[in-house]
């Protein structure tokens, strides 16, 4: 069987990245004052950020029902099957309307829909995960089924700049944020299973970064053997990338046998949060489980 991987750009994975290769992305359409962009083809991270804060209307949307079926029906004239990745169903009616589509005669057995719960960076990890085993001789269902039973061994771990952006998507109220801002809380969330929660509080940039270590560090221990070995860490940012760079080699330091990347937030992520950003990521490496280990 030819497998294919398809997802959208919410997993920060940029078209021209895989050509190729048998991963493919379909753009997110943004809103941007009532206008529609879609990204990394009419709206770079730069036009996305100089938008957001210019103070424009931002929000986000499911890619275009059409769009989706175009690239099913187009992949699947050289492939024999698709496994589809899209965001969290916990953040977005994604997977629910392209699970319902895929129940139509033309593509069951053919197109497997995962529903993932997760976003950005580790998101990115599960679609080189499919792609792994793919390449391993897996086929679709199954490929969608051991996605779906390790969903949630990630985290993301996020310190924000401001409570600003938390405000004005409604998250936070705006006594609060202005409340929150007057006395520097810098509050550090965590993306897991599609959740976006509060992790825990801190006054200074020092204090967030030492908060996400020692959750990784908890994470390392109690979810994951106590086995750095076995995780992929991964430092992100919203338009942050020199910081992320100085943190990435704190990381290093504690763990200098990772190969720490240093990646952009997804914009979907961005818009809810704003620039200056810091997040570290861990997650279990697809190849530490016995029965997928390469031989």
């Amino acid at each position: 069987m030819k497998t294919a991987i398809l997802t959208d750009s919410n997993c920060g994975i940029r078209a021209g990245d895989v050509q190729g290769s048998d991963i493919f992305v379909l753009p997110m359409p943004f809103y941007i004052d009532d206008e529609v962009f879609y990204e990394d083809i009419d709206l770079t991270q730069e036009e996305f950020y100089e938008r957001l804060e210019g103070d424009s209307k931002i929000s986000t949307s499911m890619p275009v029902v059409g769009d989706v079926l175009d690239k099913w029906d187009e992949l699947l004239e050289d492939y024999d099957e698709i496994v589809y990745i899209p965001m969290s169903s916990s953040l977005s009616g994604s997977f629910q309307t392209a699970y319902m589509l895929a129940m139509d005669e033309d593509y069951e057995d053919k197109v497997f829909v995962v529903d993932n719960q997760r976003i950005s960076v580790t998101m990115k990890e599960s679609v080189y995960d499919a792609l792994y085993l793919a390449e391993k001789g897996y086929g679709g269902e199954d490929i969608k089924n051991i996605l779906e039973d390790h969903k949630r061994d990630s985290s993301i771990y996020i310190s924000l700049a401001t409570l600003s952006y938390l405000s004005k998507g409604g998250r936070l109220t705006k006594s609060a944020a202005m409340l929150g801002n007057l006395l520097r809380i810098k509050p550090v969330l965590q993306i897991q299973g599609g959740k976006l929660d509060t992790y825990a509080k801190a006054r200074t940039v020092v204090q967030c970064k030492q908060t996400m270590i020692d959750a990784v560090k908890a994470d390392i221990k109690n979810r994951f053997g106590d086995d750095p070995s076995v995780c992929t860490i991964a430092i992100a940012h919203t338009a942050n990338e020199e910081e992320a760079l100085k943190f990435r080699d704190e990381v290093l330091s504690i763990w200098p046998k990772q190969d720490i990347v240093v990646d952009p937030l997804s914009l979907s992520v961005a818009c809810h949060i704003g620039p200056g950003a810091l997040a570290l990521t861990v997650g279990r490496r697809i190849d530490s489980f016995n029965e997928y280990r390469e031989e």
